[in-house]
C-alpha cells in the first residue's frame, strides 16, 4: 500500500511553530478547559511530531491527553480498534490524525451520537500542514470570513458552479442550512473540522449538470492530487457518468466496487478559504481548503450537513481550483478570486495578495 503522505524532516523541524498551532486548535479553537480528557489518535502513517505537540499542549493546559496509535487501515472509512472506539466513548475531546480516517463509520456516528466529545477531524496532518494552515494564519479573521459566507449562501436559492475546466453545475437551496466546519467550539457531540471550509447541500433532487475535479480527490488513497481532470454528470444529485483518462477509470472503479447506490449520490458542497493553502498537496484536509476553491462529497451523508441524511459504504471528495460562484444569478466569485465587496474586504483582513485595493 503506498500513501501519499507530507514533507518529513528531522523531529526538530518547526517545532516551535508546531507547539503554536497545537495550542491555537487547543486554547482558541476547540476551547479546552482544565481537567478535560483529550484523546489523540493516529495510525502508524500519522506524524507523530503532530501528535506529541498537541499532547503537549493540553497538558500545558492542565488537561489529561492520552495519545493512541493503531496500524494503518488499508481503507478509510473503516472502524477503528475497538479499544479506540471505547477511548473516544469517554473523550472530551478526540482530535483525529489518522491518514486513513475514520469519520462517517458506524463506531464514529455512535461516538458523535453519545454527545459528549468535541471531535475534530484531522486526517493526514503533519508539521507543515499545522504550521503553514493554523500557526501562521489569522484564524479569528478567517473564522469571521467562513460567518459571511455562511450568512451569504443561506440567503442564496439558486447556485451555479462553473469552470474553465468545464464545470457546469445547477442547484437550488430551498432554504437549506449551511456548516461553517471550521467554527469554533459551541456544543458538545458535534464533529469540528479544520479551519477555512464551510459546506452545506443543496435540495438534492435539483443538482444537474456536469462537475469537473480538476484539484485533488481522496479516496481511493492512491489518487490524491490530479494530474488529469475527471468529468462527472450528475442528473438529480446522483453521479451517472464519470470520464476522462486513467484517474476516471480508477475512480469509477473504486465507486463500483461498493455495489450500493447511495455510494454515487452527491452528499455535499463546500467552499475552502485558508489562507495557508494556495494549491492542491495531495492531503484531503489541506486540498479542500485551497483559498477560493470548491469541494465536492460523494457518498455517506451525515446529520452534519443538514440535508438528507443516508449512509454509503463510502465517501470521497474531489475539488476544483478556481470555480465560478453565482448566486441568484450575481457573480460572487470568479475563477477563484472573490468579486464581492465585503469577501474582498475580509481578505485584506487575512493579509491575501491581489486584495490590497
Amino acid at each position: 500500500m503506498e500513501l501519499n503522505l507530507g514533507f518529513e524532516a528531522r523531529d526538530e523541524y518547526l517545532q516551535l511553530e508546531t507547539f503554536k498551532g497545537a495550542m491555537v486548535l487547543l486554547r482558541d479553537v476547540m476551547l479546552v478547559k482544565p481537567g478535560l480528557n483529550v484523546l489523540i489518535t493516529g495510525d502508524t502513517s500519522s506524524d507523530k511530531r503532530v501528535m506529541d505537540a498537541f499532547a503537549a499542549a493540553a497538558y500545558a493546559l492542565d488537561c489529561i491527553p492520552v495519545t493512541a496509535t493503531y496500524p494503518t487501515a488499508p481503507l478509510s472509512l473503516m472502524d477503528p480498534p475497538t479499544m479506540i472506539q471505547e477511548a473516544a466513548m469517554e473523550a472530551d475531546v478526540w482530535l483525529e490524525c489518522a491518514y486513513q480516517t475514520v469519520q462517517h463509520t458506524p463506531s464514529w456516528q455512535k461516538v458523535i451520537a453519545h454527545g459528549r466529545v468535541r471531535y475534530m477531524c484531522l486526517t493526514g496532518i503533519d508539521v507543515d500542514m499545522l504550521v503553514r494552515c493554523v500557526a501562521n494564519v489569522k484564524y479569528d479573521a478567517m473564522v469571521e470570513f467562513g460567518e459571511y459566507l455562511k450568512a451569504t449562501i443561506e440567503k442564496v436559492d439558486k447556485i451555479e458552479i462553473k469552470s474553465a475546466n468545464g464545470t457546469d453545475l445547477v442547484a437550488y437551496e430551498s432554504g437549506r442550512k449551511v456548516r461553517h466546519s471550521g467554527q469554533k467550539y459551541c456544543i458538545d457531540g458535534y464533529p469540528y473540522m479544520l479551519g477555512g471550509q464551510i459546506s452545506w447541500c443543496p435540495l438534492e433532487s435539483t443538482i444537474n449538470g456536469t462537475l469537473v475535479f480538476d484539484g485533488a480527490i481522496w479516496p481511493p488513497a492512491d489518487l490524491c492530487k490530479l494530474n488529469e481532470p475527471i468529468k462527472l454528470t450528475l442528473e438529480n444529485g446522483v453521479v451517472t457518468n464519470i470520464e476522462g483518462g486513467k484517474e476516471a477509470q480508477r475512480l469509477a472503479e473504486w465507486m463500483a466496487s461498493f455495489n450500493c447506490p447511495e455510494s454515487y449520490r452527491l452528499a455535499h458542497y463546500s467552499l475552502g478559504f485558508n489562507p495557508g493553502v494556495k494549491a492542491p498537496t495531495g492531503r484531503i484536509v489541506e486540498d479542500e481548503r485551497v483559498f477560493g476553491g470548491a469541494e465536492f462529497g460523494i457518498g455517506s451523508q451525515g446529520a452534519a450537513i443538514m440535508g438528507e441524511k443516508w449512509d454509503a459504504p463510502s465517501h470521497t471528495d474531489g475539488t476544483i481550483v478556481k470555480p465560478t460562484l453565482i448566486f441568484d444569478g450575481v457573480v460572487f466569485e470568479q475563477d477563484g478570486v472573490y468579486l464581492d465587496p465585503k469577501a474582498r474586504e475580509f481578505c485584506r483582513k487575512m493579509g491575501l495578495p491581489g486584495y490590497e485595493d
